[in-house]
C-alpha cells in the first residue's frame, strides 16, 4: 500500500487496483502543495470522516470530474447529492460496506459535523473515523478529527488497525501529547502511526515534534511523511 499525505488530513491510499481519497481538502488549504487534477488521477472512491468543510473540500467537484463513489455517513451523503454527487454509498456508525476490493467501517470520532451556508450552520450527521480493510494490505484506521476515548480500546480489538492516522494539531482535536498516549495506551500492535491535522492553519501546531517525541521509545515506527511524497507501510 501507497499512503500519501497532502497536508491537514487529506490523504490518497493505492493498494490493487484501487485509488482512494480520504477527505480531500485542496482548495483552499494553506497546506496543500500539488496539481488537483494529477492528485486525483483514477481515484475510484472518496471517504468523508465527517461534513467540516476542511474535510469535505474539494469532494463535489472531483466525484463528478472522476465519477469516484463517495463513502460518508447518511446525512452527508444526502447533502452531497443535492449538490450533484450522483455515486453515493451512505453509511453510519459502526456499519460496513463492501467497496468491491475494500471494505470502509464508520467508527466513533469525538467531535462535531456541519457546514455554513448563508450564515446558518447545519448538521450534517455525527462525525467518524474510518477503518480500510483489503486482503493483503495492512488495516488503515484513519481518525478523522478527535479527542481521545475510551472505546478506542474497542476499536483496536474489533479492527485491529496496522497504521494509524492520528489528528495532533490541538484546539480542534487532541493535541500531539494526548494524540501520542492515545497510541500507546490503545493501539500498541500498530506497525505505524502517521500524524495529520497540524501545520495548516496558524492555530493548529506548526510541526509533528512533541508528537515525534512523545512516541520515543515506545516501539510504534512513526512516519511524519513530506507532503505529495508517497510513502509504502
Amino acid at each position: 500500500m501507497k499512503i500519501t499525505w497532502f497536508g491537514h488530513s487529506a490523504f490518497r491510499l493505492d493498494f490493487a487496483d484501487k485509488a482512494v481519497l480520504i477527505d480531500p481538502f485542496f482548495t483552499g488549504n494553506p497546506a496543500f502543495e500539488g496539481d488537483r487534477a494529477k492528485i486525483t488521477e483514477g481515484v475510484s472512491h472518496i471517504l468523508l470522516t465527517h461534513g467540516h468543510g476542511d474535510h469535505v473540500g474539494d469532494t463535489v467537484e472531483i466525484a463528478k470530474a472522476t465519477g469516484a463513489k463517495v463513502v460518508t455517513n447518511f446525512e452527508l451523503c444526502m447533502y452531497l447529492a443535492k449538490q450533484g454527487v450522483e455515486n453515493i454509498d451512505p453509511m453510519n456508525t459502526g456499519g460496513t460496506t463492501d467497496q468491491d476490493g475494500f471494505t470502509v467501517t464508520l467508527v466513533r470520532a469525538d467531535h462535531s459535523s456541519g457546514l455554513v451556508e448563508m450564515g446558518v450552520n447545519f448538521p450534517l450527521g455525527p462525525a467518524h473515523g474510518i477503518v480500510v480493510k483489503a486482503p493483503g494490505e495492512p488495516t488503515v484506521y484513519h481518525m478523522g478529527d478527535t479527542d481521545i476515548f475510551g472505546d478506542m480500546a474497542l476499536i483496536a480489538e474489533i479492527h485491529q488497525p496496522e497504521i494509524a492516522i492520528v489528528p495532533i494539531g490541538d484546539r480542534f482535536t487532541m493535541g500531539p501529547e494526548v494524540a501520542a498516549l492515545a497510541v500507546q495506551r490503545y493501539f500498541g500492535n500498530l506497525k505505524a502511526v502517521i500524524p495529520c491535522h497540524y501545520a495548516s492553519f496558524p492555530p493548529l501546531v506548526p510541526n509533528a515534534d512533541r508528537f515525534v517525541a512523545a512516541m520515543e521509545g515506545k516501539g510504534v515506527q512513526v512516519v511524519v511523511p513530506h507532503k505529495t511524497v508517497a510513502v509504502r507501510i
